[in-house]
């Protein structure tokens, strides 16, 4: 790895040689220049990581020569040096973006010593930068897998929803539907993006636990709190805090959470200043929250409050079409992940995939792929790597006739039958599209599908 590189724009000699000499020293590759102009061409020819630079150059200022470096370079830091000091010419460097103003003469040690900092500054933004656009690129809506009409309506919401001013969001869905996929794209997806995701189960802690991890303690504030601690909502100021599973949250912390959505403010646990902070909740549960305010163990107002905006995300038996791309999906990224070539699937044991009825949604599919490619090393995946009840599903499913089903007395095909099936099941509910759905283990979205391609509209 080369070593990182200095360019020093001094039209002092002496000044220039000193710094030029004790830098290679430290074994940094330097780069001097005289003026304003040269160390500009030196800039545009050579990869420079820092600039020494003097504010008094023959032919223009330094502070000329940063304006063009933050506009051209604006990720290489520049130290200024000069030794006709002022408060005014110094704020005005800093405001301009030079890391550091150091007068003349200076030590050459501490000079090393600010490099290095400055070095290690601009070396952490770009780590950080880095593991952001990772974040962006492992969290976006292309790793949401979904062609079916019913994802593609959840696709239509978190585009929409990610851009809006909206603070306030409530995915529902069955565990392992990917709520907390959602949760993060429409975090990726915002202006929000570069600032906090903080994630807490509600289920994992207890109510004095919970309220402490979300809204911090002051110091002396229960036994064992020693210090004071900034909770989730201080900490995600500017970003997103997802509450997942926000059903098992006890009812009196509904309360403070209602407070703090309406208000935008809360207390530390122990304190009496009111903190405000801007933060976006999405809150997801797989329970029926509607259900648990008639038993009373979910506040009403808590609930309408958070259901402003709310998406529901299908269970994967709802949309069974999703399941070879994302069969797909899950192959390729452990055959990066274990270092394998699998090339996909048979026909058969996707057959069984797609006829299985998932109750553990998306997550379970992917722990089944997980589960074949580490203990077996086939070019595909075959019905015998699958687990036992998957193998015997489709048996068990063949040897009993739906209800009410009737073939066609004189030949027929699998488009005929879905349209027949589609057919008798708004017959038996009387047209009612939320129970034909039902009927036929599917999503309304799907259902609407149907009918529209089948002319049942």
């Amino acid at each position: 790895m080369p070593n990182e590189s200095v360019l020093i724009i001094e039209d002092e000699k002496l000044v220039r040689w000193s710094l030029k000499e004790r830098l290679k020293k430290e074994n940094y590759e330097v780069h001097d220049a005289e003026t304003g102009a040269a160390g500009l061409e030196i800039l545009g020819q050579s990869l420079i990581d820092l600039i020494l630079l003097d504010f008094r150059l023959p032919d223009m200022t330094g502070l000329d020569v940063l304006k063009k470096t933050m506009t051209a370079w604006p990720e290489t830091p520049v130290i200024l040096m000069t030794a006709y000091s002022s408060v005014d010419s110094a704020v005005e460097a800093i405001k301009l973006g030079a890391y550091d103003y150091i007068n003349k003469p200076f030590n050459h040690d501490e000079m090393v010593v600010t490099i290095g900092r400055a070095l290690e500054s601009s070396r952490l933004r770009r780590e950080v930068r880095h593991l952001r656009a990772e974040q962006q690129a492992r969290y976006g809506l292309s790793n949401i897998i979904g062609r079916s009409p019913a994802m593609q309506e959840v696709f239509r919401l978190i585009e929409k929803i990610a851009m809006s001013q909206a603070t306030t969001i409530l995915l529902t869905g069955e565990s392992g539907s990917g709520k907390d996929l959602v949760a993060k794209a429409i975090h990726y997806a915002s202006n929000r993006m570069n600032q906090p995701f903080m994630t807490i189960t509600c289920s994992a802690l207890p109510e004095t636990l919970l309220e402490s991890e979300l809204m911090g303690h002051e110091k002396g504030s229960f036994t064992d709190a020693r210090f004071l601690k900034k909770g989730l909502f201080e900490l995600a100021d500017g970003g997103t805090v997802f509450l997942d599973e926000i059903g098992d949250m006890g009812v009196l912390l509904q309360a403070k959470l209602l407070r703090f959505l309406q208000e935008k403010t809360f207390k530390r646990v122990g304190g009496v200043k009111d903190i405000t902070v801007d933060v976006r909740i999405i809150a997801a549960t797989n329970r029926d929250l509607g259900k648990a305010v008639q038993d009373g163990r979910f506040r009403e107002d808590l609930f309408y409050r958070l259901k402003v905006i709310p998406v529901s995300l299908p269970a994967l038996r709802e949309r069974r079409e999703d399941i070879p791309a994302l069969v797909k999906f899950f192959i390729d990224g452990f055959n990066r992940e274990f270092k394998k070539s699998t090339r996909g699937i048979t026909g058969e044991a996707l057959e069984h995939l797609m006829a299985y009825a998932w109750p553990g949604n998306v997550r379970e599919l992917r722990n089944v792929i997980e589960r074949a490619m580490i203990l077996e090393n086939k070019p595909e995946i075959a019905l015998e790597d699958l687990p036992r009840e998957i193998r015997d599903w489709v048996q068990q499913e063949d040897s009993v006739v739906p209800d009410g089903f009737r073939l066609p007395e004189s030949g027929f095909s699998l488009k005929q039958i879905e349209q027949e099936m589609v057919r008798q099941a708004l017959d038996k509910t009387a047209g009612n599209q939320s129970r034909a759905a039902r009927l036929l283990s599917v999503s309304r979205d799907t259902l609407r599908y149907k009918m529209k391609k089948y002319g049942l509209l």
